[in-house]
């Protein structure tokens, strides 16, 4: 198949797809997408919630940590539509606009996600490193420049990209190995040279998920040498265990993002199904794992995880009496 290319680029088509071979068995694929969904969904949101109603919890670690929740829950609903889409009404085609769209904001996010790890990580060294000075510096007014700086500067880098993709003509299949749009994928489509698109897209991945890794690599730096200093042994593992959650969610993000690149590069020879499960992994894990890893290893999310649940359970028992 080729693409729907009429004189206008607006009028052009792609399709997406799902797991390519198992169509027939689309409908049982999707019940473990749902579930996964609906749990990314349900616990971004309680974290979220918990967080803006709490008083005690108004402090800028959580403050941060709603911040990685608020921005989980927009890459999750991202994808949502394209990919339960085409697994409950077989959905693929996409539209140029609807298509740029989505790429912008999965990529938008993907940064995002980057920039506020390493604003905890900022969060972590300040606590750690300089306890006394941690309520003058990581005030309100520097907690939201931070929250603004790192969603101006990600939409601002990837802003480019649907303009640098709406100037090619796509005379190779319009067939996209995914269920949702990505620039590294539909730029392949083109039939002229990528060069810029290919610079581009290094440039902005190296200066802010190269930059934001290398901070979070010297600011741990520090932090270790700062514990190490630390003479009760007591005393480190507590300062250490005040940092588990965020390593827990910094491995999430960059561990399926470099394997998806390797994939990418040296896995041609891999079968399709793990460029795709790949994928799903980088998207879809960290969003999942991050409100269970902080509802585990977070005392005070977890006491008032449970007392949000025994306050609900409390007033139906009083409802049904």
């Amino acid at each position: 198949m080729r693409i729907l290319y009429n004189s206008s680029l607006q009028k052009a088509t792609f399709f997406l797809t799902g797991f390519q071979g198992l169509e027939d068995l689309h409908g049982w694929i999707s019940i473990p997408f749902c579930f996964i969904y609906l749990t990314v969904i349900i616990g971004n949101l309680t974290i979220i919630h918990v967080i803006r109603t709490d008083v005690t919890l108004h402090e800028p670690m959580y403050y941060f940590l709603a911040m990685l929740a608020l921005t989980d829950l927009g890459l999750c609903l991202s994808t949502l539509p394209t990919v339960m889409g085409i697994f409950w009404f077989d959905a693929r085609e996409i539209g140029i606009p609807a298509c740029f769209t989505q790429l912008f904001f999965i990529h938008t996010l993907s940064l995002v996600e980057s920039s506020v790890l390493l604003s905890m990580s900022i969060d972590r060294y300040v606590a750690i490193c300089n306890p006394l000075c941690y309520s003058t510096v990581l005030t309100p007014a520097c907690i939201i420049r931070m929250g603004l700086s790192s969603v101006f500067r990600s939409a601002l880098l990837i802003l480019p990209l649907p303009f640098l993709l709406k100037r090619f003509q796509y005379c190779h299949s319009h067939v996209l190995a995914h269920a949702y749009c990505l620039h590294l994928e539909i730029m392949k489509l083109a039939c002229s040279s990528i060069i810029v698109n290919h610079i581009y897209g290094l440039f902005v991945v190296a200066c802010t998920v190269g930059v934001d890794s290398l901070l979070i690599f010297l600011s741990y730096a520090l932090i270790l040498r700062t514990v190490l200093s630390i003479a009760s042994h007591h005393e480190r593992l507590r300062a250490l265990n005040t940092c588990v959650s965020h390593i827990c969610a910094v491995l999430l993000f960059y561990i399926p993002m470099i394997g998806l690149s390797l994939v990418h590069r040296f896995g041609e020879h891999l079968p399709r199904t793990v460029h795709l499960l790949m994928s799903y992994v980088y998207l879809l894990v960290p969003p999942l794992m991050n409100p269970i890893v902080y509802s585990i290893k977070t005392k005070q999310i977890r006491q008032r995880i449970v007392k949000k649940f025994e306050f609900i359970k409390s007033r139906r028992g009083f409802q049904q009496d």
